[in-house]
């Protein structure tokens, strides 16, 4: 006879015991509800509207809200009235099932998002959107096999059910998984504080407002204009035809860098999502460790220097050879900042193709090779530290997900 499995956690606080009980949301709740189902007319200013694309995993963008005249709130408010520690949870499209807290006081409006009252003294909202975060992706997956538009009526909402312990221990594990969260908001927030430091350094002295002196505290000579076909011969990547075939592949072979390989950070992710086989190498361009490689298609201005010898795809540009003294973290540094100009200045912000030929009349500014190093070194310090920022978000999530896979039944 084989024992029952008992509904009980792996890592558990040791002053609570006992099994914890499958229950419904609905059973926990005091109101289900949801926001309006109409579009209605957004205002310049007014009160705070949010729809699906305003609820994120965990937290609610409430900077970015468009705005309702006071009526058409009135009306919306007057049966979805979100409170603080409220759950919204996104019941319609692709974010289904993505679930977040409400962490303001004022009123605002809600689409295409449900309301989740809960009964305070059955459940604590914190540790309720802790375990639906952490079964998110089952209950989505759930909901879209059979191909339609992702949808939660407010009557499945009702019957989502999870394994839940007494409110005193729910309280416990809520607490202590928000102090991680915090950790984790606190780390990306200074992450995204680096960036924009360095974007906007980097735009100060790539305009020349601010410059280095050389080693005897001199200043260093005016920058020169050049095409980039002046400084710097590329080629193309290469593969063979038709993409897909399966002999071009193997697990065996050497990176394939595509564009999706190419990350923002100005280098190539740790594993390609490819990797070529020995029959494919010859159609292919070789990039050895160390080369500099420029997206040309898709998200086209990504920038990298290679960690790995690796062979890169037609969608890529190899720089093959340089006809000045040129530091190579410094060019890399140039064209990606040549390539956000581009940007601003393209439809919409993105730029949708660009050629070889057009590549070569683009127009940078090159100083000596001695403030090159002076720049390369600065910017590359700032970038260890953004490096070293993103390994601690990266080891705290991971230690999250452990928990969370322990702390729940």
């Amino acid at each position: 006879m084989t024992e029952k499995k008992k509904n009980i956690p792996e890592l558990r606080f040791p002053e609570f015991e006992g099994e914890w009980v499958k229950i419904k949301i609905r059973e926990l709740s005091t109101k289900i509800t949801d926001g309006t189902h109409d579009t209605p007319k957004v205002t310049e200013t007014g009160i705070p509207y949010l729809t699906a694309i305003h609820i994120k995993d965990g937290f609610i963008d409430y900077d970015n809200c468009y705005y309702l005249d006071i009526e058409t709130h009135k009306k919306i408010f007057s049966r979805c009235n979100p409170e603080f520690n409220d759950i919204l949870m996104v019941n319609i499209g692709a974010g289904t099932a993505t679930t977040a807290l409400n962490k303001v006081n004022y009123e605002f409006s809600l689409k295409n998002v449900a309301l989740i009252k809960l009964d305070k003294t059955k459940s604590d909202s914190h540790f309720l959107v802790h375990i639906q975060r952490f079964n998110t992706h089952k209950l989505f997956n759930r909901i879209t096999s059979g191909g339609a538009q992702p949808f939660l009526s407010l009557k499945e909402i009702g019957k989502i059910s999870h394994y839940f312990p007494s409110l005193p221990e729910q309280q416990k594990i809520a607490s202590f998984l928000t102090s991680v969260d915090e950790r984790i908001q606190q780390l990306t927030k200074k992450k995204e504080l680096l960036e924009k430091y360095k974007k906007g350094i980097m735009q100060k002295i790539f305009s020349q407002q601010i410059r280095f002196k050389d080693d005897d505290g001199n200043d260093f000579p005016d920058w020169e204009e050049k095409r980039l076909g002046e400084v710097s011969k590329f080629r193309r990547g290469s593969f063979p035809q038709p993409y897909g075939m399966p002999e071009w592949y193997s697990e065996d072979g050497l990176p394939f860098v595509q564009v999706f390989d190419v990350d923002n950070n100005m280098k190539l992710k740790k594993v390609t999502k490819q990797r070529i086989s020995q029959k494919a190498q010859p159609n292919s361009v070789f990039a050895e460790k160390g080369s500099i490689v420029l997206t040309i298609q898709g998200s086209i201005g990504r920038i990298a220097i290679t960690q790995y010898d690796a062979y890169i795809d037609r969608t890529l540009l190899l720089f093959t050879d340089f006809f000045i003294p040129l530091v190579k973290e410094f060019f890399m540094y140039s064209v990606f900042l040549l390539f956000e100009r581009e940007k601003i200045k393209a439809p919409g912000g993105t730029i949708k193709t660009i050629t070889k030929e057009e590549l070569t009349q683009f127009s940078l500014k090159i100083p000596l090779r001695n403030e090159q190093q002076k720049i390369a070194d600065f910017l590359s310090s700032i970038d260890k530290k953004i490096e070293a920022v993103e390994v601690q978000l990266e080891k705290t999530k991971a230690f999250k997900k452990g928990l969370l896979q322990k702390m729940f039944v």
